[in-house]
């Protein structure tokens, strides 16, 4: 199901978004970008690597298990599709299809509990069907 999709983002929960920012710019050079308003008031940070693989950080508890997060691009949508199909081959759907920054996403965990997540652009269709 995922064979060919590419990774394109890997999301860190961070305790400090203004630490994070200052050390992801002036100590590893990363472009950082704030982001403001997730839809819950609060800001996040993206910052791109020369690979298209885009490195996003949201303020939030950080703790072994839920971070990072590594995340599958669906450039052609479908994720409802996708996360049907998942869950009929008895995956354990940790989030359900829902709103994110410019798009839609779902988690689901691997067998030993660590989440994997799949994202689409809001101008990709939700169902392929």
């Amino acid at each position: 199901m995922f064979g060919k999709s590419r990774i394109g983002t890997i999301c860190y929960y961070v305790s400090d978004i203004d630490r994070t920012e200052a050390f992801y710019r002036d100590v590893l050079g990363l472009e950082v970008q704030r982001m403001e308003d997730d839809g819950e008031g609060n800001s996040w940070l993206i910052a791109r690597t020369a690979n298209d693989v885009d490195l996003i950080f949201f303020k939030m508890e950080s703790r072994p298990g839920n971070s990072p997060i590594v995340v599958f691009d669906l450039p052609d949508g479908g994720i409802d599709d996708v996360v049907a199909g998942l869950a009929a081959k008895g995956a354990t759907i940790v989030t359900p299809v829902s709103h994110a920054p410019g798009g839609w996403s779902s988690e689901i965990a691997d067998p030993d509990g660590h989440t994997i997540s799949m994202y689409q652009t809001v101008e990709a269709p939700r169902s392929l069907k």
